[in-house]
């Protein structure tokens, strides 16, 4: 099992160093540029090119089923899942098979709104109880995928 961390813009890449360190799983960085204090034995960092969805192709091309990917870009997710990965956003929601269909959904609803009009701003500040629960729930998560 190894953690993806699709790194631009992740709010909590101390938070799954720190998991990956304690259960000695690898984790893989994968952005659009070199991101610093993220030296640790366990650690790979890939540079992808520039452009649009580069990152995301990248790691599509290496998970793999039992791996678990971190990503607040739900289409990525539902990619990872659907080749057999676990995934989990930044907030600590979990996507499998069972919840990704709907979280695609919302998500579509949710710009079509935007775009209307209808609903103006996006989510809520990140925050400390944001990040408890992702550290709560990829630790569920590691459990999980051990078990599979």
């Amino acid at each position: 099992m190894r953690l993806y961390v699709d790194a631009d813009a992740c709010p909590v890449k101390e938070e799954v160093l720190r998991v990956a360190v304690r259960h000695q799983l690898p984790v893989i960085f994968i952005g659009n540029s070199w991101m610093r204090g993220l030296d640790h034995p366990l650690v790979q960092q890939v540079v992808a090119a520039e452009g649009l969805n580069e990152a995301d192709d990248r790691i599509v091309e290496r998970i793999e089923r039992g791996d678990i990917v971190v990503t607040a870009d739900i289409p990525l997710a539902a990619r990872c899942v659907k080749k057999g990965a676990h995934g989990i956003d930044p907030r600590g929601k979990a996507f499998d098979d069972a919840s990704i269909g709907m979280a695609l959904a919302m998500r579509d609803l949710m710009t079509d709104l935007r775009d209307s009009g209808a609903v103006s701003g996006g989510p809520a500040a990140y925050g400390k109880r944001d990040r408890a629960h992702f550290l709560d729930g990829l630790e569920r998560l590691i459990r999980k995928a051990r078990v599979q």
